[in-house]
């Protein structure tokens, strides 16, 4: 385990008979079969009752003619407006992968003996579309058009592509990406670009706050969908999968496979959040519904101008690989000579000999207790205290070595 995860909490979900893949962080029930079905149903029975009851119907049936009132209020809800001011701007993202060309038979050898042409053969492979999600055009500068979508949603790509809400299909290049906030940029020609989203200020954000989801749950073919709900929680902090903490809005819009990417937009027609994952199932199996989360907007920009300026994050670290002391089974503690009375903490497994925590004295088999005074129990504790700082900015770690507390000052470096 390093210092710094990957943050990959956002699982595809398989779509059923497409051989595509929906990108989202979902647990899904099957449900397209029950619905047509009841709708069949249904629609059965009506038409038998109106065949049961023609003759009733025509003799009560005044013989003036129907007609649309011309008084009719307009249709327009509450967050149409919202929804105008970014629908054009919200895209579906198509990560494409190489199939190989090779043979099964070939496909099988090549795994076996590490043979060096399947890795030509899937060079040469068709294009095919392995996933879909949902992505922001931002920004237009310098003869491109920006949009940010999750990582998750192009991550291990051959090639990506970007279909306008117009319904025209326009490569993309990826600028840069992140996987510890899950964050991506694309950028395309300028010339496609109709409209673009405006970010609002999510500290603002209150429970109980009307907002709507805009993107492609399904998939492309169901792009601009927009459904709406509330602001569950402004600030949730949640743990992922990989041991990372991360503050988001819950909502309880609709959030399906597909929409990862796409817009949550106040009722000014702001983007507060890119919607990222949805929890659709708790850890004792429990079903719920109306769980979503987004990204906060001000994150967001904070993320994306570093990911247009250097196409990546550089975040602080100590130089140290690492592992939280409740990850370590009693059999191995003795032989890594951990001090039984120690229960939190983090198990330094190695140093880097040329990194800043080796010039300030830390060795590997230090256990650290703190940093700054606070207290770290796991790896996601120690990425929220060294995420506060900037590279460059010197910080003091507390180690226990052989039972003793060694302070140490460690100026962070970048990853």
């Amino acid at each position: 385990m390093t210092e710094n995860q990957n943050n990959n909490s956002q699982m595809p979900k398989r779509r059923s008979g497409s051989g595509k893949i929906i990108a989202t962080a979902a647990i899904v029930g099957v449900v397209g079969g029950l619905i047509g079905g009841g709708v069949s149903y249904y629609a059965a029975d009506q038409m038998n009752s109106a065949s049961v009851n023609n003759s009733a119907a025509q003799t009560s049936v005044s013989s003036s003619s129907s007609k649309v009132s011309q008084k009719s209020a307009k249709t327009s809800g509450t967050m149409t407006t919202a929804y105008n001011d970014v629908k054009g701007a919200v895209v579906s993202v198509i990560n494409l992968k190489r199939q190989s060309s090779s043979s099964s038979t070939d496909s099988l050898y090549n795994s076996l003996f590490g043979d060096d042409e399947g890795g030509s053969s899937k060079k040469n492979g068709k294009l095919e579309t392995y996933s879909e999600g949902s992505g922001v055009v931002y920004m237009k500068s310098n003869g491109k058009g920006y949009i940010v979508t999750n990582n998750h949603v192009i991550s291990g790509s051959d090639a990506v592509q970007v279909q306008l809400a117009n319904g025209k299909t326009v490569s993309a290049k990826v600028v840069g990406k992140d996987s510890t906030t899950d964050l991506a940029v694309l950028s395309i020609d300028a010339k496609y670009v109709t409209q673009t989203a405006e970010f609002g200020d999510s500290k603002s954000l209150q429970a109980g706050q009307t907002v709507i989801a805009v993107g492609s749950p399904l998939g492309s073919e169901y792009a601009s969908t927009v459904t709406q709900g509330i602001v569950s929680a402004p600030a949730r902090t949640i743990e992922t999968s990989s041991g990372n903490q991360q503050t988001v809005i819950q909502t309880d819009a609709a959030i399906n496979p597909g929409n990862s990417g796409g817009a949550l937009v106040n009722s000014a027609g702001q983007v507060i959040g890119i919607n990222s994952m949805k929890l659709a199932q708790s850890s004792d199996g429990t079903s719920v519904e109306g769980m979503g989360f987004a990204i906060p907007s001000n994150e967001v920009v904070t993320i994306v101008n570093e990911l247009v300026k250097k196409g990546k994050i550089t975040r602080p670290q100590l130089g140290v690989r690492v592992v939280a002391l409740n990850g370590i089974p009693e059999a191995y503690r003795s032989r890594l000579k951990i001090k039984s009375n120690l229960k939190n903490g983090i198990y330094v497994a190695s140093v880097n000999k040329s990194g800043s925590a080796a010039r300030a004295g830390m060795k590997s088999g230090d256990v650290i207790t703190a940093v700054d005074g606070k207290k770290v129990d796991d790896v996601a504790s120690l990425h929220s205290i060294l995420y506060s700082h900037k590279v460059g900015d010197t910080v003091n770690v507390t180690v226990n070595r052989n039972g003793r507390n060694v302070s140490l000052k460690v100026k962070l470096e970048g990853n």
